[in-house]
C-alpha cells in the first residue's frame, strides 16, 4: 500500500480540510496556493496568488512551515527567499514545461557562446538556471527592467520564446531568445478562438504574455494572472474570453458571479488541454500529507541558494514595486 497516494483507502473517513486544518496550527505553517491549483487548495490556502508574491508573502510571516501548492520552481522560490523555514512540495513530480526547456548545463554553455550578453530569465526557471542568470524577470517586471538596461547591452532571455517576443514587439528592444515554451499555452488555437470571439461579439480577450504571438494578436489586455484578474474587474461589458489556464476564472467567478468568464478554447474546441498537468498534481490528501510528514521537502545548498538570490535581488533593487501586481497593459496597436 502506497500511503502518500493514498492507494488502499489509508485516508478514507478523514475530513482532509479539518486535518489541514488542525495539522496548519500544529506545525504554525502557512499554505500558499498558486492561481493556477484546483478551487479546494484556492480556498483553504492563506494567501492566492503569482509564484514571487506568494513567496515574498510567505518570508513576511512567523511561520516555521510553507506548504506551496503550485509547482516545483515555486516552492524553491519560496525557499530561496526563506532559508530557515520548512518547505513543503505535495507532489514533487509537480514541474514546469519551461523548467524543463531549459537545463542548466545547456544554458551554461549558451551563455559562454555569447559573453558580452547578460541574462535576463522569467522566473519559471530552476534555481541553478537562476544562478547563472544576471536578473530574474516576472511578466510584470520584464518591461521596467529592460528600460533600465543600455540600450547597447546585448540581451539572452530565456526561457520563455513568448515572453521574450512580446516584449520584443512591444519595446523594440531586440534579444536574444531562448527557444522555451509553456505547454498549457501553447495549447490555445487560433482558429478556435476567433470562433468563439464570433460567438460573443463585444467580448474583450485577456490573454498570458507565455501565449504565441497568434493569440496575443487577437488580445485586448495581456498580463500576468494577477494582471488578467485586475482587468477583469475594470473590463467594459459582462464577458471575458480567458486565454491562461482556466483555474484562474475560480477567482473571478468568486469576486464577480454576475459576469461571464470563457475559457480560451485549445485545438480540440474546449480548454480542457490547457490544464496544467503539473498544477494538477497536487491534491487536498497530498497537502495533508506534505504537511503530516513535512514532505516532500524542498532542499537546496546554501552556495547554490546565494546565487540564485542574487539574481531575484536584482530584480527586486530593478522593479520591487511590480510584485504581484501583473500588469504589462493593452497591447500596443
Amino acid at each position: 500500500m502506497d500511503a502518500r497516494n493514498g492507494i488502499g483507502g489509508s485516508l478514507s473517513g478523514l475530513d482532509l480540510r479539518a486535518e489541514i486544518e488542525r495539522l496548519r496550527k500544529e506545525r504554525n505553517a502557512v499554505i500558499l496556493a498558486h492561481y493556477y491549483q484546483k478551487p479546494e487548495l484556492q480556498d483553504l490556502a492563506d494567501f492566492v496568488g503569482d509564484s514571487l508574491d506568494l513567496s515574498r508573502k510567505a518570508a513576511e510571516t512567523d511561520a516555521d512551515v510553507i506548504a506551496f501548492c503550485g509547482v516545483r520552481f515555486m516552492a524553491e522560490t519560496a525557499k530561496i527567499l526563506s532559508p530557515d523555514k520548512i518547505v513543503v512540495l505535495p507532489d514533487m513530480d509537480a514541474g514546469c514545461s519551461l523548467e524543463d526547456s531549459c537545463p542548466p548545463d545547456q544554458f551554461a554553455a549558451f551563455r559562454a557562446q555569447h559573453p558580452d550578453h547578460i541574462a535576463l530569465t522569467y522566473i519559471n526557471c530552476s534555481t541553478e538556471v537562476k544562478a547563472l542568470s544576471d536578473i530574474i524577470v516576472t511578466s510584470s517586471s520584464a518591461e521596467k527592467i529592460l528600460a533600465q538596461i543600455p540600450a547597447d547591452q546585448k540581451i539572452i532571455f530565456g526561457p520563455d520564446r513568448n515572453l521574450g517576443g512580446y516584449l520584443q514587439r512591444k519595446t523594440g528592444r531586440d534579444m536574444l531568445l531562448w527557444p522555451g515554451v509553456c505547454i498549457v499555452h501553447e495549447a490555445f488555437s487560433e482558429t478556435e478562438l476567433l470562433k468563439l470571439k464570433a460567438e460573443h461579439p463585444g467580448a474583450p480577450i485577456a490573454a498570458h504574455p507565455e501565449c504565441p504571438a497568434y493569440i496575443l494578436d487577437h488580445a485586448d489586455y495581456v498580463g500576468s494572472t494577477k494582471g488578467i484578474l485586475d482587468f477583469s474587474k475594470t473590463m467594459p461589458g459582462d464577458t471575458l474570453i480567458v486565454a491562461t489556464e482556466p483555474h484562474i476564472i475560480h477567482q473571478m467567478q468568486k469576486v464577480m458571479p454576475e459576469k461571464n468568464f470563457i475559457g480560451a478554447p485549445g485545438a480540440d474546441g474546449n480548454c480542457n488541454c490547457n490544464i496544467c498537468p503539473y498544477m494538477a498534481l497536487n491534491t487536498m490528501e497530498k497537502l495533508y500529507l506534505a504537511l503530516r510528514d513535512l514532505s516532500p521537502r524542498i532542499e537546496i545548498e546554501e552556495g547554490l541558494r546565494v546565487q540564485a538570490k542574487k539574481s531575484l535581488d536584482r530584480m527586486l533593487e530593478l522593479a520591487s514595486g511590480t510584485v504581484g501586481q501583473g500588469d504589462l497593459g493593452p497591447v500596443p496597436a
